[in-house]
């Protein structure tokens, strides 16, 4: 992975085009065939990586970051995902948008991407929610989080469908339904927690026939069998609570 000046630009600190001095590090956070987030934050001494949300290492700038114009990916891995988080737009990008090929072609999300939306957040789903759709909230949990919810929402009654609320000091994501002016029962069992303090989560939440299916970083996460049966009726979704959004697709 390389960060790329812009074309033209002639390197103050490696005159010549030449590489410059390695660094090395004794340490191998990656592993074959296992999933990894590599987080690089363009702090104003440094880069710093963080790996599947350990802080790995700190590389000094070598020259003015505000020259870099690209990001460069080679080698024998497979990409799930790639986001920019705050900056400045370029004039062909947005902040915040996905490198990967056409986001908005997938057959199962109708809306175009929102990148780096405010919190709390409201958009409405176009038409309702129907079966094979698919939402997507892409975001980073701070340090000082407590919880977030994410809601279906029925505009016209103010029923929840789906909420999703990610409990940090709990270390629990609580599901379930806000009916006819009451709460259901809470569902919280999962396979793994996806949301922890500092770290950047994918979330794909897919209606069904007869369930939402949930996602997280590419892994099932969860099932939710449908509560409210007109799901079609849901036509809103929200997002509020300690969490800093940097992409939703509707």
């Amino acid at each position: 992975m390389a960060f790329v000046p812009a074309p033209g630009y002639q390197p103050t600190y490696n005159p010549g085009g030449k590489w410059g001095k390695e660094e090395k590090k004794r340490s191998m956070p990656f592993r074959k065939g296992a999933a990894f987030e590599l987080v690089i934050m363009v702090l104003a001494e440094h880069y710093k990586v963080v790996v599947n949300g350990n802080p790995f290492y700190e590389f000094g700038h070598r020259l003015p970051p505000q020259m870099v114009t690209h990001l460069q990916v080679d080698g024998d891995l497979e990409l799930q995902s790639i986001n920019f988080i705050g900056g400045q737009p370029s004039p062909n990008h947005g902040p915040g948008q996905s490198c990967q090929p056409s986001l908005d072609t997938l057959p199962t999300m109708e809306g175009p991407p929102i990148f780096n939306p405010p919190v709390p957040f409201t958009g409405r789903i176009q038409g309702g929610l129907t079966a094979r759709r698919t939402i997507i909230v892409k975001g980073y949990v701070p340090p000082t989080s407590t919880s977030f919810v994410v809601n279906f929402k029925v505009g016209s009654s103010g029923d929840l469908a789906l909420h999703i609320n990610p409990r940090l000091t709990e270390g629990t994501v609580v599901r379930n339904s806000y009916l006819n002016g009451s709460w259901g029962s809470e569902e919280k069992k999962i396979s793994y927690n996806p949301f922890g303090f500092g770290q950047f989560f994918d979330l794909s939440i897919r209606c069904g026939l007869d369930r939402f299916k949930v996602y997280a970083n590419g892994q099932h996460l969860f099932d939710y069998s449908h509560r409210l049966s007109a799901f079609q009726r849901v036509d809103t979704l929200e997002i509020q609570g300690d969490v800093t959004l940097s992409y939703v697709q509707i």
